[in-house]
């Protein structure tokens, strides 16, 4: 919410103890967001694979575990940056360049060594961002060897169409972090940052209800519709 103030306001300022609110709850909805998707994947591959054993598994509270274990996973590491980047000495300019308070450029202000941060910021993204890769690719692994055993040519679709928008949403995310936070730091620019941080800010989840809507009949029979009835005018 602040962050879009700010396109609507000047002058663009933030409190100190505001910036690390906003730094924390970022950090820590995006390790939600990225180890959701992993659950999704594991879901999936449970409904697909084992579907006996689905209504087991949901009702011995998969599902929540899941969820509540994102959460945690996410709030702690975020707590743990948030909490060591607002220890460091901040003595250089003020200014953010940056659409919000972000960790990278909020390092990029401060005069104190950031070699810690950087470890920290490299090591537990890797571990989540890897955890979650894993999960996705070792599921849908087990999940197009069912697939191709399938002898229904409509279960495979519907099966296919089932993942496919789970697959479209991980491809985007998983790739604009990797580009964000897994790049030399030679090739580090903030204005090519402040960019790709409009995308996984604003642009993706715009995306995420037409995406995941595409399974729907109703919607694809709408789309279809509307490209087959356009016409120009002259």
């Amino acid at each position: 919410p602040k962050m879009l103030a700010d396109f609507l306001s000047e002058p663009k300022r933030i409190p100190y103890n505001v910036c690390a609110i906003q730094m924390y709850f970022f950090g820590a909805l995006a390790d939600v967001d990225c180890l959701l998707l992993a659950a999704m994947a594991y879901d999936h591959y449970v409904a697909i694979c084992n579907p006996l054993l689905y209504r087991i598994a949901r009702s011995g509270g998969m599902c929540t575990w899941l969820v509540a274990g994102a959460y945690i996973v996410g709030l702690l590491d975020s707590a743990l940056h948030t909490c060591c980047t607002f220890r460091l000495s901040f003595c250089k300019s003020n200014v953010i360049n940056h659409f919000f308070c972000d960790l990278p450029p909020l390092l990029a202000l401060s005069c104190s060594d950031t070699s810690i941060n950087e470890i920290m910021l490299f090591t537990f993204s890797s571990c989540i961002l890897g955890c979650s890769i894993l999960s996705v690719l070792l599921s849908y692994s087990y999940i197009i060897t069912t697939i191709l055993r399938m002898n229904s040519a409509e279960g495979r679709r519907k099966v296919f169409l089932t993942c496919a928008s789970h697959l479209t949403a991980v491809a985007i995310f998983h790739d604009t972090f990797l580009f964000m936070y897994f790049r030399p730091s030679s090739s580090y620019s903030m204005d090519t940052d402040k960019m790709a941080s409009v995308f996984y800010t604003v642009v993706i989840p715009m995306l995420n209800p037409l995406i995941y809507s595409l399974r729907n009949k109703d919607v694809i029979g709408a789309l279809k519709k509307t490209m087959s009835t356009k016409s120009f005018s002259g």
